[in-house]
Parts: structure tokens; sequence; C-alpha cells
């Protein structure tokens, strides 16, 4: 696990693939060194649409894990994101924040079990296999 920290420079269009996969990109300049420098990172799939609560020229906190691959006899070195923070947030209430549900109370979004619910037994008063 990597972080970075800097401002928010540059947020690309996400991109679409012939096999479904997606991805957008992103590049922050850190202020950190001597020389600031600009790191380009991306998001894949699903973590594509949380670029969208950042803009330009917004402080943010990087956490990310290095991807390398070869391909035709080169390589090549990508930094996936996985987890983005702005840098007024805390850790705990980003994930809360991303945990809730956004403004509904629909009954198709059922809250997940806790650890002591799946090892409650009680459940399973017979032997029947379920199938």
């Amino acid at each position: 696990m990597y972080e970075a920290k800097g401002s928010m420079k540059w947020i690309g269009d996400t991109q679409s693939f012939a096999s479904g996969f997606t991805k957008r990109e992103f590049v922050v300049t850190t202020a950190h060194d001597k020389y600031p420098q600009d790191i380009k990172f991306e998001v894949v799939k699903d973590k594509c649409p949380i670029l969208d609560q950042y803009p330009v020229g917004a402080d943010v906190t990087v956490f990310f894990d290095i991807r390398g691959n070869e391909y035709n006899g080169k390589y090549y070195v990508n930094l996936a994101c996985w987890k983005l923070q702005g840098a007024g947030e805390s850790s705990d209430s980003k994930t809360e924040r991303r945990a809730s549900p956004s403004s509904s109370n629909s009954p198709s979004r059922q809250s997940e079990p806790t650890a002591a619910d799946l090892r409650n037994e009680s459940n399973f008063d017979d032997d029947d296999v379920p199938f």
C-alpha cells in the first residue's frame, strides 16, 4: 500500500473498452519535494465515479498499489488508486459516507449481517440440505 498527497491537476473521462472494462485516469501534483511532480493514477470499474466529487485544484490523498505488466517485450507500470480522500476528510468519515445509503430508504437495500449474526446457528433447526 502506498500513499501520495497533493492537489488534483487533471481528471480524464471514463474510458470503456470492448471487453466491458472501464477506467479513468487523473493526475495529482505532489508538492512535498523540492520539485513538484505530476503523477498519473487510474481507477477502474466501479471506482470511476469517485472522481466526480473532487474538483481540479482540490487537495487529496491517494491510496494506491503499483501494478506492472509486460506486453510484446515492453514493460508497463500503472498506479492503481483504490481509495481517494479529500484533505479535510478523515478515513473513518469517508468510509461511513460510502457505506450509508445515498438518500432513499428502499427495502431492497439490506444491511450486511455482522460476524455475530453469521455465527448464530439457532436459525438452523434441521439438517436438511437447502437445495
